[in-house]
């Protein structure tokens, strides 16, 4: 008897906490403060502070299902979605589920709009794909091959990177690809006249920086203009596999010097 009324106290006693924890949320006043405190106070407040955090009626889990798909339904596919995808994720929603919960909502709500949503959720949940998974994954974002295993250059990289020769004709040029958080060592081209080397992103992210500046964002479309005789690095953010075209500029007495490998306090400083 003792036993079950502990039992009970105990129950009660989690409902009651998990009732007064409250989501904290600051987006409408980080956003829309000035413009329109009354909205933000009602999002930030209301919608999150309140609604959202009546776990003892409907827990998150479950909320963050009813959002995503009514969004979905409306056709709402910008950052409000991705932010409920994000929250979905951490609010316990897998990979797994989150396909089949789209492609359900596809047939009702319609197909244009689950090829939308699909688009935002996939890159939500990309790290949970590792290995030759995500290899696989990220070689249907781009027409260009991964290529195989670079390993006549792998002792001067960190990580695992891939080559694909593109063309040996008239301005040679590779694909050539990063897993997640892999970088090239600092290099240089080196040339007389001329020289260089341009890189123009295919897929994913990365990062391209010379020395003594500031690391560049590389992205699909991106393009860097590499000139001789400039030390730099570059390679795949932490997050994200990354692929570059790398055009081999002619030049005179062209050669490629190797130096010292990115560290992994040079690399995480990236992301402060």
């Amino acid at each position: 008897m003792n036993r079950i009324i502990l039992i009970s106290v105990f129950t009660i006693l989690t409902i009651n906490v998990m009732a007064q924890e409250k989501i904290v949320q600051t987006a409408g006043r980080d956003q829309l403060g000035e413009f329109a405190p009354k909205f933000a106070e009602l999002n930030d407040d209301v919608l999150f502070g309140e609604v959202w955090s009546r776990n003892d009626l409907l827990n998150l889990r479950d909320r963050s299902l009813v959002t995503i798909t009514s969004l979905i339904s409306q056709g709402i596919t910008d950052n409000s979605l991705t932010f409920h995808l994000q929250s979905a994720k951490k609010n316990g929603i897998t990979r797994t589920e989150i396909a089949e919960i789209i492609t359900h909502i596809g047939f009702y709500a319609g197909w244009p709009k689950a090829w939308a949503a699909f688009n935002l959720a996939k890159n939500v949940w990309a790290e949970d794909v590792t290995g030759e998974d995500a290899k696989a994954a990220f070689q249907r974002e781009m027409i260009f091959p991964i290529g195989e295993p670079n390993t006549a250059y792998a002792k001067y990289f960190i990580g695992n990177s891939y080559l694909a020769r593109i063309s040996d004709s008239q301005i040679p040029f590779s694909n050539v690809t990063f897993e997640p958080r892999c970088r090239n060592n600092w290099h240089i081209h080196k040339a007389k006249n001329g020289g260089g080397q341009m890189l123009i992103g295919v897929a994913g992210r990365g990062w391209y920086q010379e020395e003594g500046k500031p690391a560049v964002e590389i992205l699909p479309g991106t393009v860097i203009h590499i000139p001789a005789n400039m030390k730099h690095w570059h390679g795949a953010a932490a997050d994200s596999w990354f692929a570059h075209l790398a055009f081999e500029i002619p030049g005179e007495n062209a050669s490629n010097e190797w130096l010292e490998p990115v560290t992994d306090e040079e690399y995480d400083n990236l992301l402060k």
